[in-house]
């Protein structure tokens, strides 16, 4: 796998799972009004036509255009309307059934189409990606020749929940989840991530050594050897670790290996052994202790509890 696509292997050991539920094709005026999610739900809202406004606690208003894509990673409260909205006022959604949820109104202003849905960081460890993204992701498209790919994929998303079409369901939910990753690509070059995983494999020099610890858990890594890596001293590569991290190299490392393992443990027969083995750890004891702290039960008993849940 190239160097450079360190954000794939990200994705694949945090899988993200996307969810496009509801089309809204509302006329002004309108306002809808969200309640924080429940843990691990980051709601968003794709504009395809027309324009809104955001309220979210302690941002400045956001304006929405068309192309425009917005995230809430921690899952806030907000609030989408349109100028003319008062905020007592709660728009009366017409419900029809279809692909996905479809509300519209009964005013004559102008038209806003947003499509909505939810990305879930249920798997193992795939909370981390959330935690190492802001409050609130903005993504403008429009114009933008970089992002054409992003802006097709929105375009198939609205074609397909037009109508109801032999294999809708199954191309909705395909191109639902290529979402995200276009989506965090556009992010990341139109923004300076804060401190964690994106800062770090964003970073020019210190991705390298995020590649090799994703590329390889189970190595025995040195400072040492990851600092050549990143073709920096080891005085110098741990400091800039921990500034663009937000966490030392034995830490991230720590977390590579222990979402690998746990999904080692509820996707393969592979036993307790050979997966503690697998991702570095030399003796039963020591990967117990370590999968403890990281998930509150030994593996054994994690594996046993998938199980009866299943």
């Amino acid at each position: 796998m190239p160097t450079h696509d360190t954000l794939s292997q990200l994705l694949l050991l945090h899988p993200v799972r996307t969810e496009l539920d509801t089309r809204c094709r509302f006329r002004a005026p309108w306002q809808m009004a969200y309640p924080a999610e429940r843990p691990h739900v980051a709601p968003y809202h794709l504009v395809v036509e027309g324009s809104a406004l955001v309220d979210v606690a302690g941002h400045d208003t956001i304006t929405l255009q068309a192309g425009d894509m917005l995230v809430f990673p921690h899952g806030r409260a907000h609030r989408l309307y349109t100028r003319g909205a008062d905020s007592a006022m709660q728009t009366h959604a017409m419900y029809q059934e279809s692909l996905v949820a479809q509300l519209a109104n009964d005013a004559g202003g102008q038209l806003t189409d947003i499509l909505c849905g939810q990305f879930h960081f249920d798997a193992a460890g795939s909370q981390a990606l959330a935690d190492a993204m802001p409050e609130v992701v903005l993504v403008r498209t429009a114009g933008k020749h970089e992002f054409q790919g992003l802006q097709a994929l929105v375009t198939l998303l609205r074609d397909e929940t037009s109508e109801a079409r032999p294999g809708s369901s199954a191309v909705v939910s395909h191109l639902a989840s290529a979402l995200f990753l276009l989506l965090l690509r556009a992010w990341l070059a139109q923004a300076q991530p804060a401190p964690g995983l994106f800062a770090l494999g964003a970073d020019a020099r210190l991705h390298h050594a995020l590649h090799a610890m994703l590329g390889e858990p189970g190595h025995a890594w040195t400072l040492e050897a990851l600092a050549a890596r990143c073709s920096m001293s080891r005085a110098t590569f741990v400091r800039t670790f921990r500034t663009v991290a937000g966490a030392t190299p034995g830490e991230v490392l720590g977390h590579i290996r222990m979402t690998q393992a746990s999904q080692w443990l509820l996707g393969t027969q592979k036993s307790i052994a050979e997966i503690g083995e697998a991702v570095g750890y030399q003796s039963d004891a020591a990967f117990n202790r370590g999968f403890k702290r990281v998930f509150g039960v030994g593996p054994g008993h994690y594996r046993r509890r998938s199980l009866e849940k299943g």
